[in-house]
C-alpha cells in the first residue's frame, strides 16, 4: 500500500496524508463510499485518482469491507487498493481505437455514398449479407429490408440469373473484375452501372463477394447522344452534299435548255415550227428553274422561322376543282386517269385557312403523284372527320405509282431527301417538296403521313398521302364576276403615260415590250432618286412600275417621296425577292399593288387592267 501511494512508513496511522494525494475532483468518491458503508453490506468498487509526491498520477481501484465483532457490530474497516493505471490506459486506448475505427468506417461509408457508390455483400449462394444506403435506395428500400434475402427474392428471375452468374464467376476465378452493364432494378428503373467485384476470403475459404457499383447512366447517355449527334451530322453532311450535287444538276439542266435553244433561235431562215418548238422548250426550262428557286426560297423561310400565315375564307371544293383543271392536261399527256372527290356541299366547304399554303400542299402532292406514276390513276379529295371534340378535314392523294419502301416512310418528309436518292435514274427535283409540304401542314395545325401497300423490298403498288387541317366553317361569300377577258390579245386599256423604274436592262426591256401596246409614252429611269425627280416634273404620269431594289434610293423610299406630292398615280411594286409579306409591305409603303419576278404577262396585264 505504501508503494502504491508512494509514501514512507513514517506516516503510519495518518489518514489525512493519504487524503491529500487524491485529486480534488475525485475526493467525493471516497467520501461517499465512507458515508454509505454503514448502510450497504457490500459497498461497490470505487475508482479514483491520486497524484503522488513524485508527480506520478495513479488510478486506484479500491473497495471497503466491514469488520464486525461477535455481536455484529462494525468495529473497523478493511480497505483494499490496487494500482489500475495500466488497465485504465489500455481501456482508454481500446476505446479510442474503437472510436477511430467507427469514425473511419463512417468516413469510408460516407466517401462511397457521397461518390454515389452502391456496396453489396453476398454469400456465394446469392444471399445478401448487407447493402449500404445507396444500394438500398437503388433497390427501393432500406438496408435492413434486404439482409438475408436471396437475389431471387429481390430481382425478376432473368435479372437474378444474370447477377448470380456474376457471383459464380467471382467465386470460380477468385479474381477482381470490372464490367459495365445496363440493368433493370426492382423499382423498374434502368441504369448503366460500372461494377467492381471481388471475393472476401480467409484461409482459402470464401466468406463472401463484395460488389461495388456506380451509376454511369448520365455519362453513357451523353456518349450515346454524342454518337447519335455524330451520325446525324455525318448524315446531314451527306444529304447536303447530295442536295448540292442535285441542285447543280437541276439548275444546269434547265439552263442548258434555255441557253442552248436561245442560241439555236439565232439560226437564219429558222422555220416557224422549229422556232415555236425552241421557244416552248425555253419556256418549259424557265418554269422548271423557277420551281427550283421557289423551293429553295420556301425552305429558307421555313428554316429561318419567317413563314407567316394569311387566313382568309376559301371554298375547298373550288380549290380541289381548280387543282384538277390545272393538272388534267399533264396527267392526260402521260396517259393517267386523274379524278377528284368533294365530300361537302358548297356551303359546308367554305372554311378559313391560308389559301396559298393549302394550294401549295395540294399542288406538291398531286405533282409528286404524277411524277412518280407511270401508268394507272390518281385520285385526290377530302373527307370531314371528327375525333373527340375536334373536327377536321382529311385530304388524300392516292396513286398507282412506284410506292415508297417502308423504311423510307418517315425520311421522305425530311429536307433534301428523295425516296430514290441513291437511284442513278432519280427523278428531277430538289428533294424539298415534301419537307415544305410538311412544314405548311403543321403550320396550319394539321399533320401529314403516307401509307403504302409495299413491303420492305417491293415497290410499285402505289401510295396514299394524307394530311389534315382544322375545319373552321365560314359563311360563303358570293363571288363577284371577273370581267377581265385576258385571253384576248386586244385588251381594252386606254393609252397610258408610263414610268419604268428599273436598273436591270433585261427586266426593263421585258416591261417595255409587254406594255408598249397600250402606252402613249414610256419614260425610263435607273434609280429611285431619278424616279422621284421624273414624277415631280411629269404630274400627268398614269402608271409607275417601281422596282424595289435600285441604287441611291430603293423603290419603297422613292414611293414614300412621290406620295408626298402625288396621291393619285398608280404605283405597282415589282421585286425579285418574292418573300411572304412583300405585298403587304409594298401597299403599306404607298404602292397600289405588287408583282414578283419573273414577271408573268397575264398577271401584270390583269393588275393594270384593274386600275385602267
Amino acid at each position: 500500500m505504501y508503494e502504491i501511494y508512494g509514501l514512507s512508513k513514517q506516516i503510519k496511522d495518518k489518514i489525512g496524508e493519504v487524503n491529500k494525494l487524491i485529486y480534488p475532483e475525485d475526493s467525493h468518491i471516497l467520501q461517499e463510499a465512507l458515508d454509505n458503508i454503514y448502510e450497504e453490506n457490500t459497498p461497490p468498487l470505487i475508482e479514483y485518482r491520486i497524484k503522488r509526491k513524485d508527480g506520478k498520477t495513479v488510478y486506484i481501484g479500491a473497495n471497503l469491507e466491514k469488520i464486525r465483532n461477535s455481536d455484529g457490530k462494525t468495529i473497523a474497516f478493511v480497505g483494499t487498493a490496487q494500482d489500475v493505471t495500466l488497465h485504465k490506459k489500455s481501456a482508454k486506448a481500446i476505446l479510442a481505437a474503437k472510436q477511430r475505427a467507427e469514425e473511419s468506417e463512417t468516413q469510408f461509408r460516407s466517401l462511397f455514398e457521397n461518390a454515389g457508390l452502391g456496396i453489396g455483400y453476398y454469400k456465394p449462394d446469392g444471399t445478401v449479407i448487407s447493402y449500404n444506403k445507396i444500394a438500398s435506395k437503388n433497390m427501393g428500400g432500406e438496408p435492413e429490408d434486404f439482409s438475408g434475402k436471396s437475389i431471387y427474392d429481390i430481382f425478376p428471375r432473368s435479372e437474378a440469373e444474370f447477377y448470380y452468374k456474376r457471383i459464380e464467376k467471382a467465386c470460380i476465378t477468385k479474381e477482381p473484375d470490372v464490367y459495365e452493364d445496363k440493368v433493370s432494378l426492382p423499382t423498374g428503373d434502368k441504369y448503366f452501372l460500372s461494377t467492381f467485384s471481388r471475393i472476401i476470403d480467409s484461409k482459402d475459404k470464401i466468406l463472401g463477394i463484395q460488389i461495388i457499383s456506380q451509376d454511369i447512366s448520365e455519362q453513357k447517355n451523353n456518349e450515346i447522344e454524342i454518337i447519335e449527334a455524330k451520325k446525324k451530322a455525318e448524315e446531314s453532311d451527306r444529304l447536303k452534299s447530295a442536295f448540292l450535287a442535285n441542285m447543280s444538276h437541276e439548275i444546269r439542266t434547265p439552263m442548258n435548255g434555255i441557253l442552248g435553244f436561245s442560241e439555236l433561235l439565232k439560226k437564219p431562215n429558222l422555220a416557224g415550227d422549229e422556232q415555236k418548238k425552241y421557244i416552248g422548250i425555253i419556256e418549259k426550262s424557265g418554269k422548271r428553274m423557277l420551281n427550283i428557286i421557289n423551293d429553295i426560297v420556301d425552305i429558307s423561310k421555313i428554316e429561318a422561322g419567317l413563314m407567316e400565315l394569311a387566313f382568309e375564307e376559301l371554298n375547298v371544293n373550288e380549290q380541289i376543282e381548280y387543282t384538277y383543271v390545272f393538272f388534267k392536261p399533264e396527267a392526260e399527256a402521260q396517259g393517267l386517269d386523274l379524278s377528284f372527290k368533294n365530300s361537302l356541299t358548297t356551303e359546308e366547304a367554305t372554311i378559313k385557312t391560308d389559301r396559298e399554303k393549302l394550294y401549295a400542299i395540294l399542288t406538291n402532292l398531286v405533282k409528286n403523284a404524277i411524277k412518280y406514276t407511270k401508268e394507272g390513276s390518281i385520285e385526290f379529295g377530302y373527307n370531314l372527320k371528327k375525333t373527340n371534340d375536334t373536327t377536321y378535314l382529311e385530304f388524300y392523294v392516292k396513286d398507282t405509282g412506284i410506292g415508297i419502301p417502308n423504311d423510307r416512310m418517315e425520311a421522305i418528309f425530311e429536307r433534301f431527301i428523295q425516296a430514290d436518292i441513291d437511284d442513278k435514274k432519280a427523278y428531277q427535283g430538289a428533294g424539298l417538296g415534301l419537307a415544305i409540304t410538311k412544314a405548311y401542314v403543321e403550320k396550319l395545325g394539321g399533320k401529314i403521313w403516307v401509307e403504302c401497300n409495299t413491303d420492305e423490298k417491293s415497290e410499285g403498288k402505289g401510295s396514299i398521302f394524307y394530311f389534315t387541317i382544322p375545319y373552321k366553317a365560314e359563311r360563303p361569300i358570293i363571288p363577284i364576276e371577273d370581267n377581265f377577258d385576258l385571253l384576248k390579245e386586244n385588251i381594252d386599256i386606254r393609252k397610258l403615260k408610263i414610268l419604268i423604274a428599273e436598273d436591270d436592262d433585261v427586266s426593263e426591256l421585258l416591261l417595255e415590250e409587254t406594255i408598249k401596246t397600250f402606252s402613249k409614252e414610256i419614260q425610263k429611269v435607273r434609280t429611285g432618286v431619278e424616279a422621284v425627280e421624273v414624277s415631280r416634273n411629269n404630274p400627268d404620269i398614269d402608271l409607275i412600275l417601281m422596282d424595289i431594289r435600285m441604287p441611291d434610293m430603293n423603290g419603297y423610299q422613292a414611293t414614300q417621296q412621290i406620295r408626298k406630292f402625288d396621291k393619285e398615280v398608280v404605283i405597282i411594286a415589282q421585286t425579285a425577292y418574292g418573300l411572304s409579306g412583300d405585298k403587304e409591305k409594298a401597299i403599306k409603303e404607298g404602292c397600289n399593288d405588287y408583282i414578283s419576278k419573273p414577271l408573268n404577262k397575264t398577271e401584270l396585264l390583269t393588275i393594270i387592267q384593274k386600275y385602267f
